[in-house]
């Protein structure tokens, strides 16, 4: 029998794996630089846990969340999101008590039953940012600017960061009634999810991707108008840091994102070239979620954004990533005293962290050269019957084919020059 992988995931093969691998790096350098640390959280949590942070009513508890009973028949969702289990672990393990604010960042596989399609899988993998405690607006434009230096870093270019404030929980009122009246007249030709969505949460009208309901969000009222006065003198301080700081933005009064936790500051990356499905990453202000799931009420804010998504945009750009691992060194032994005096020299090096190739399969001199050139190697060592005798090897340079005759002791220094 033919077994094949589950529909909506894929397999990430080894010509791949180094371009993920290219693009994580680069992500944790970035992160590294504004001072973030790494955190890994399991990859299923108490399903409990995503019904109180995603809300109940939003598609992704309604629709998209794997669940599942264990023996004890408690139940559990693979994570569709990485914020809500890193807020369990800052509060579950007190993470507070040092009084400094929590700088975290994050990567690994999330889960949503979705239609499979360019760049979205059943499976897939996120990168994210977390500032658990503080509400200052530098945070909000910090947080924004680790996304774009990544992006850059990459090589993206054609991009552009959109911005909103969904305000905070005393502007939501009279912003959701004012969109239950505009969107009223209209109810019988929106799509079913939202004429449920009218009742249950209006904002997310105009999140929604159906054609003949995006109609609407044109003419829809602004959240920008109904923000209190802290919520609109937040915003202004966010827009006037992200201008300090030189990133430019765009802002588009639509953005809602499609969780519950959202609080003042919301943004999307867009990259046109993608299509319809055009975002790479998003976040937001959190306020309010640290304190629903159990905590102490704490100000956050962070951002996700899908490798998937984002390796399909570098290649529409034209960006190009690091295909293959080449090695530092290829070794070429001839006679059998030579490959056996080989080896020793080749743990050495690898020991010291080099990628150093060797094939016993190839005996011949020629097919040994060949080997190495193809392998790609900046350097070859040489070892044959001479070689042994004089108690030396010789280390070629492959790109310029200039060879030196040293002690075996020396290659280590010589290569790490």
């Amino acid at each position: 029998m033919m077994y094949k992988i589950p529909r909506g995931t894929f397999d990430i093969l080894p010509a791949d794996s180094v371009k993920w691998q290219y693009v994580k790096d680069i992500f944790r350098k970035v992160a590294a630089s504004f001072g973030y640390s790494e955190i890994t959280t399991p990859i299923f949590e108490m399903a409990e846990l995503f019904e109180r942070s995603s809300g109940e009513n939003s598609d992704v508890v309604q629709k998209e969340m794997y669940r599942f009973s264990d023996q004890k028949g408690r139940n559990f969702a693979l994570r569709p999101e990485g914020t809500a289990p890193v807020v369990r672990s800052y509060v579950e393990n007190h993470m507070d008590k040092s009084g400094a604010r929590s700088k975290l960042f994050y990567m690994g596989p999330m889960f949503r039953y979705d239609r499979p399609q360019a760049g979205r899988y059943r499976q897939f993998y996120q990168y994210g940012i977390e500032l658990i405690g503080s509400n200052h607006p530098y945070f909000d434009a910090e947080v924004i600017a680790i996304e774009m230096n990544f992006l850059k870093a990459l090589g993206l270019k054609e991009l552009r960061l959109e911005i909103n404030s969904v305000g905070c929980a005393n502007c939501a009122k009279d912003y959701d009634e004012a969109l239950r009246e505009y969107y009223r007249p209209h109810l019988n030709d929106l799509c079913p999810d939202c004429q449920k969505r009218y009742q249950q949460k209006p904002r997310r009208l105009l999140d929604c991707k159906v054609p003949s309901c995006k109609v609407f969000r044109k003419a829809a009222p602004s959240q920008l108008d109904y923000l209190d006065e802290d919520c609109r003198l937040h915003f202004a301080e966010v827009l006037k840091y992200l201008d300090t700081m030189g990133i430019a933005y765009k802002v588009n009064p639509a953005i809602v994102r499609g969780l519950d936790y959202y609080t003042n500051t919301a943004f999307e990356v867009i990259v046109d070239a993608l299509g319809a499905q055009n975002s790479i990453a998003g976040g937001g202000r959190y306020n309010a979620l640290i304190a629903e799931i159990g905590g102490k009420d704490t100000p956050a804010i962070g951002f996700a954004g899908g490798f998937e998504r984002l390796l399909l945009a570098l290649e529409k750009e034209g960006v190009t990533l690091p295909e293959t691992v080449r090695p530092k060194v290829y070794a070429v032994a001839i006679g059998e005293e030579a490959r056996r005096a080989i080896l020793p020299i080749l743990q050495t090096l690898r020991e010291a962290g080099f990628y150093a190739e060797y094939n016993p399969e190839k005996t011949s001199f020629k097919a040994q050269m060949k080997a190495a050139d193809t392998s790609g190697a900046d350097y070859a060592i040489i070892l044959g019957e001479d070689e042994l005798a004089q108690g030396k090897l010789i280390l070629k340079n492959l790109r310029d084919s200039v060879q030196i005759s040293l002690d075996p002791a020396e290659v280590l220094h010589n290569l790490s020059q």
